[in-house]
């Protein structure tokens, strides 16, 4: 048998809502004598991403041995994997990246902004195919960067002198100043982590660095960054 519950209308007069008695565990029961159609509510509804609500489970990690057991057992050995270097390597560049970010944000950019704005900043005259080759997006995702980065004054687009097909690219003031400052706090990262650091270890910072990269099919600015050509400026 249901409860008998007082009912209160809201105050547009719309509908009615059950209101629990106090103490009550139970929302808005209703008795059926009432036959009125009733509405349920929470007070101060708030609304959680179930993320939210997830990350504040503790996350209960397999012990290294057991998991090396369970990967061994599945075919897998990993020994000789590098994990320590492959988990630095993503917080160093997390945060590298991050410091740029903060400044990004105030102007509506992101990531792709940034770079597009540094190449073109450090190798004036770069053609759209070759920014394609560095960056490694689609001409789609490319264009509405660049879009933006034009139409906010950042970038000038001009045509070759030999070539009028071809899209030449050149930063402003307006984007050599952005690029500049991002710049001093990425190298101010660097600086404090290569801080007490002897030239020799410097230098295994860099072959390591470069050594990571795939020199396969080396596109032109890639090739300026790895010494063999001078067209980069400020280039060591």
């Amino acid at each position: 048998m249901f409860r008998e519950m007082p009912v209160y209308n809201h105050r547009d007069g719309h509908q009615a809502a059950a209101v629990p008695p106090p103490g009550s565990s139970k929302i808005g029961v209703c008795e059926l004598k009432f036959r009125k159609p009733c509405s349920f509510y929470n007070i101060e509804t708030k609304y959680v991403n179930m993320a939210d609500i997830n990350y504040k489970v503790p996350v209960k990690l397999t012990p290294l041995p057991e998991r090396s057991a369970n990967l061994r057992a599945a075919g897998v050995e990993t020994a000789d994997f590098q994990w320590e270097i492959i988990e630095l390597l993503f917080f160093a560049y997390r945060d590298f990246v991050g410091d740029a970010d903060a400044v990004l944000q105030e102007f509506g950019f992101g990531r792709a902004h940034h770079r597009v704005m540094h190449f073109v900043s450090r190798y004036p005259g770069l053609k759209v195919a070759d920014l394609l080759e560095v960056l490694r997006i689609t001409k789609q995702s490319l264009g509405r960067v660049l879009k933006q980065l034009i139409d906010e004054g950042y970038i000038v687009q001009r045509s070759g002198d030999n070539d009028k097909r071809q899209r030449l690219l050149f930063a402003t003031a307006k984007g050599e100043a952005l690029v500049t400052k991002l710049a001093g706090l990425q190298t101010k990262r660097i600086a404090h982590a290569l801080k007490g650091v002897t030239e020799a270890d410097n230098n295994a910072v860099r072959s390591f660095l470069r050594h990571m990269i795939d020199l396969n099919e080396p596109d032109k600015v890639l090739q300026a960054v790895m010494g063999s050509s001078g067209t980069a400026r400020g280039s060591s």
